[in-house]
């Protein structure tokens, strides 16, 4: 859906024409320097956190994410043929933009239709970079990508799309070396593109494999899958895949096989995925709506396109069984929309989450803000008021926006004023228990030097968080929530780190494993 070709602008665009639009919008969200001697030292654990009172204004943890398409050029590069220097170039300044609004994560698109955006054994180069199917870019980009987002401190997870092979179904023009070429069996023409059949044991076996070259290899954070499964409704074209059902639907309904040829793919995936390493997460966006109440008792108030019935798609499924570190349903649509209301949704999805110990982040359209269709997009308000309907969810860990071209242009200022309500703070990103991790020693040697706050490295961290409290004593709770929190600053590999300092009182210093498990703090009161 996101690609390019918005499916779910369509399959919204279908619920309205059939069940009326009816809005009801609510209220936006609306030093000196010199050498310092201070006393540092180690400080006790924080109490427990129910006895700190937290702020759900300040989170200390909270995904807030982009996503970066590469397939047509979306987001980066912007267009065909660049060379390397302006390719880095643009993703530096995206990358820029996330960090200025306080992001800690990027998805950026690695396998936008068989092909890839980095030197496969398996795939060929994408046309997205060159221009040309198979062309080689003349260097390596996913090394390069990783590394700048990381030095950000931004999570990077490598964005595949399963089952998309082209997006032409004439498979002469493809390189000679693509999957699709060589194993034509295993494709399906459909309505002018091409898909592998998610029936075919083999199809699913080369995805999973596919993928975990990429874990191996990348020192990427996740794997993540978009809403592309079995297509979209389109022209109604049956999808031709009656051969592998006649031969391993063993008895189910045709949609019953399918789903299950969806989850199979999902379970391997994740078991490969931290097979391999145990914490790189994988997780999907599902498309908003899993199924309406008319259909099932158990969906949600909606009257929009069903993922479950339309592209077998059956997120609750993958929650259930535990097949996914988190899904992030792409809720592209206001408050009060008639087929889809974003304020009955997302406490469905909330509930769908709760007690399992899968994430939930919340696809955010910030391609939306500013488009006249609908009245609510053209509010600044509407987009910073679901992230403050969000604080009334718990379950709600973060939000991922789409997408990086918007990073830039901030249509209608609506990220200055996300930053203003939300993102005033940096977050860590939320803890996944089943990711496993250590958080690393306490830093040691912390001072004041000048303008800079010193600190020796702590063998394992991924970035330290900096804290600071206005005068001579922090307390317990001084890193409860995210108010103190001043900066998360990614681990330079020298043995000493600094943090520029532009004012007294108390800092404190901890130490994170890339999987955000933090150290107890070191402290120190700057005069």
């Amino acid at each position: 859906m996101r690609n390019g070709h918005r499916p779910l602008l369509a399959a919204t665009t279908m619920a309205v024409v059939t069940t009326g639009v009816a809005y009801f919008f609510g209220q936006g969200t609306a030093p000196a320097g010199g050498e310092a001697k201070p006393a540092a030292r180690a400080a006790a654990r924080p109490a427990a956190a129910e006895a700190c009172q937290v702020s759900p204004k300040y989170p200390k943890r909270q995904l807030r994410g982009v996503w970066i398409a590469t397939v047509h050029n979306i987001d980066w590069p912007s267009k065909t043929g660049l060379d390397a220097a302006h390719q880095q170039a643009e993703y530096v300044r995206i990358l820029d933009n996330a960090v200025k609004r306080n992001l800690n994560a990027v998805f950026v698109q690695v396998r936008p239709a068989s092909d890839a955006i980095y030197q496969s054994p398996y795939e060929p180069w994408s046309q997205w970079l060159t221009g040309t199917p198979g062309g080689d870019p003349g260097w390596e980009p996913l090394p390069f990508l990783i590394a700048e987002a990381h030095k950000r401190g931004l999570e990077f997870h490598a964005w595949f799309n399963p089952y998309r092979a082209a997006d032409k179904d004439d498979l002469a023009k493809l390189p000679e070396n693509h999957p699709a070429r060589l194993h034509p069996e295993w494709v399906v023409r459909h309505e002018g593109k091409v898909y592998y059949n998610p029936g075919l044991p083999e199809v699913r076996s080369y995805t999973v494999k596919v993928i975990k070259d990429v874990v191996q290899r990348y020192d990427i954070d996740g794997v993540h899958f978009d809403d592309y499964f079995y297509p979209y409704p389109g022209k109604g074209t049956k999808f031709a895949d009656a051969e592998a059902f006649t031969k391993y639907g063993k008895g189910m309904s045709l949609a019953d096989w399918r789903r299950d040829n969806v989850d199979k793919l999902v379970a391997q995936v994740g078991k490969a995925v931290h097979a391999a390493k145990p914490y790189v997460k994988f997780g999907i966006s599902p498309f908003g709506i899993w199924r309406n109440k008319s259909d099932d008792p158990s969906g949600s108030d909606t009257k929009g396109l069903s993922a479950y019935d339309a592209i077998y798609s059956d997120a609750r499924a993958w929650i259930k069984a535990g097949s996914v570190d988190y899904v992030m349903p792409q809720l592209y649509w206001p408050r009060g929309f008639a087929a889809a209301d974003y304020a009955k949704l997302v406490p469905w999805w909330a509930d769908q989450v709760k007690g399992t110990g899968v994430h939930l982040y919340i696809g955010q359209a910030l391609y939306r803000v500013g488009t006249k269709d609908s009245p609510a997009w053209t509010r600044a308000g509407e987009l910073p008021a679901h992230l403050t309907l969000n604080r009334d969810h718990p379950e709600v860990k973060g939000d991922v926006y789409f997408s990086a071209a918007q990073l830039g242009k901030n249509p209608l200022g609506v990220l200055d004023r996300i930053v203003r309500d939300h993102y005033s703070r940096p977050a860590l990103p939320p803890l996944m228990k089943d990711r496993g991790g250590r958080a690393p020693a306490t830093p040691a040697g912390l001072r004041r030097s000048g303008e800079a706050l010193l600190w020796q490295a702590s063998a394992g961290a991924r970035a330290y968080a900096v804290y600071r409290v206005a005068g001579a004593k922090a307390g317990d709770c001084a890193t409860a929530d995210g108010r103190n929190l001043l900066a998360v600053v990614p681990a330079t590999g020298a043995a000493e780190q600094s943090y520029a300092v532009r004012a007294g009182g108390t800092y404190l210093v901890t130490a994170l494993d890339r999987l955000g498990n933090e150290s107890k703090p070191a402290t120190a009161v700057l005069p």
